[in-house]
């Protein structure tokens, strides 16, 4: 007899699903501590990341060059933070100038126009800040070559002397002043005209360019008492330091200066720059258009040209003309070729230097660079070497200065174009900069009202007729 089948008693249903689920909180179990473990390697490798990235930006990165000359190198951090200065002086400037012109934007726009196009154009700003530091580089380092050490103490000092601090006590007086320079007397004396009540001639001025603000937030120097000096110094630091620049900055631009200077006194003892340089004296006539030129040069044949100088130079103009005559005249005493290029062109200044004296040029057209001409006549009334002043005289200086820096430079100069993508835009320029200037409004004409007349006819009364 066949014995029947057992059926699963319930605790063995019970035990076989308690075993299933332990199974199964296991496999769970593992695979939570799978994923946390999964998430922890990737939180520490996260955590890698971020301090490599910190690392590399905070400790790594503001000593990397970002440009090479020679054998040395300038940070990345040290050209940040002269970039941040550059940003500040200028912004500071064009606060200064806005006060100075009662808060007219217009006129600021006008004079400091390129400034702040320079703080508009951030790579181009950091750009140009990169060559003067790679140029003050090879000037420091000529000026230590030459064994002419700049210390601290030189830097105060120099910042004192700008300043106008001498000192408690020392007076400013004691410092070298520039000897007057004695104003040159005119060579030619005008034609009296008719029309002077005493006789003497009406001499017509050369008109004097307007000159815009100087590109300098720092004062000029004037005498100081240590109270005054620190009081001005701090307020200037104050302003820079708000802007996040440093004070460190503006102590190395100072720096610079000083390089900059010592190098040019070592190269011109060096190449014995002279102080004596051919210059000429120029009776000088101009005209707006070529056929006024023209009429100048047809009456210098006719006349000669001191004449026709003289006839310019001491009309009267009439005041009931409605156009100002476009022919002028006046007389350039002594200037070096170069200074009479600033002035006249170099056309003129080349003439100058090529004419026999005492004799008229041609007519010589110079492009003003706005689609017009202005024609000269000029005529040499003495050339000779004579003493420079001593603006000119600095200028030449500065010139070895630059030459030997360019010449340093080439070949020798490698950007890294890591700069680009780290360039400071702070501080920003404020908006009120970049307003529209505010127009003059137009007055209206106006109207004659002219009255109105009501003209009433009058009544006619008719003619009686006698009766009879």
């Amino acid at each position: 007899m066949a014995k029947k089948p057992q059926t699963p008693t319930q605790s063995d249903s019970q035990l076989r699903q308690s075993r299933k689920e332990q199974l199964i909180a296991r496999k769970h179990e593992q695979q939570v501590r799978n994923l946390r473990i999964a998430g922890v390697v990737v939180l520490v490798l996260i955590a890698i990341v971020i301090a490599v990235a910190l690392v590399n930006e905070l400790f790594l990165t503001p000593d990397r060059p970002v440009a090479t000359v020679g054998d040395q190198t300038i940070a990345l951090h040290d050209w940040q933070e002269r970039v941040t200065y550059e940003r500040a002086q200028r912004i500071i400037f064009l606060e200064n100038q806005l006060e100075a012109f009662g808060g007219d934007v217009g006129i600021v726009q006008q004079f400091g126009g390129s400034v702040i196009n320079e703080l508009l154009d951030p790579e181009g700003l950091g750009e140009n800040v990169l060559n003067v530091m790679a140029e003050e580089l090879v000037i420091c380092d000529a000026v230590a070559e030459r064994g002419l050490e700049i210390s601290d103490a030189d830097v105060q000092d120099e910042i004192n002397v700008n300043f106008g601090f001498f000192g408690d006590g020392v007076s400013p007086t004691g410092t070298p002043q520039p000897t007057q320079t004695i104003q040159p007397t005119p060579s030619l004396t005008p034609i009296p005209t008719a029309g002077s009540d005493d006789g003497a001639p009406t001499e017509t001025p050369i008109a004097t360019p307007t000159t815009g603000p100087t590109a300098t937030p720092f004062p000029t120097a004037t005498p100081l008492s240590q109270t005054a000096f620190d009081e001005q110094f701090g307020e200037i630091m104050t302003s820079v330091t708000d802007l996040g620049a440093t004070e460190a900055a503006y102590r190395d631009v100072v720096r610079a200066q000083l390089c900059r200077e010592r190098l040019a006194d070592a190269l011109a003892e060096e190449q014995s720059l002279s102080r004596l340089a051919p210059q000429a004296s120029i009776f000088v006539i101009t005209a707006n258009t070529e056929e006024e030129a023209n009429e100048v040069q047809a009456q210098i044949e006719a006349d000669g040209f001191l004449t026709a100088w003289n006839t310019i130079q001491s009309r009267v103009d009439d005041p009931e003309a409605t156009e100002a005559p476009t022919t002028q005249s006046f007389e350039l005493l002594w200037r070096t070729q170069d200074a009479l290029a600033s002035s006249v062109g170099t056309d003129v200044a080349a003439a100058a230097f090529e004419l026999p004296v005492d004799e008229p040029s041609d007519v010589i057209a110079v492009d003003n660079g706005d689609d017009t001409s202005t024609y000269y006549l000029i005529m040499v009334s003495g050339r000779e070497e004579r003493e420079l002043d001593e603006s000119e005289y600095d200028t030449r200086r500065q010139e070895l200065v630059q030459t030997f820096a360019d010449e340093a430079l080439t070949g020798n100069l490698q950007l890294n174009e890591l700069w680009r993508s780290r360039v400071p835009t702070l501080p920003v320029l404020d908006s009120k900069f970049l307003a529209a200037p505010t127009a003059t409004p137009e007055v209206a004409p106006v109207e004659e009202v002219v009255p109105t007349v009501e003209l009433v006819e009058p009544t006619v009364e008719a003619e009686s007729t006698p009766t009879e």
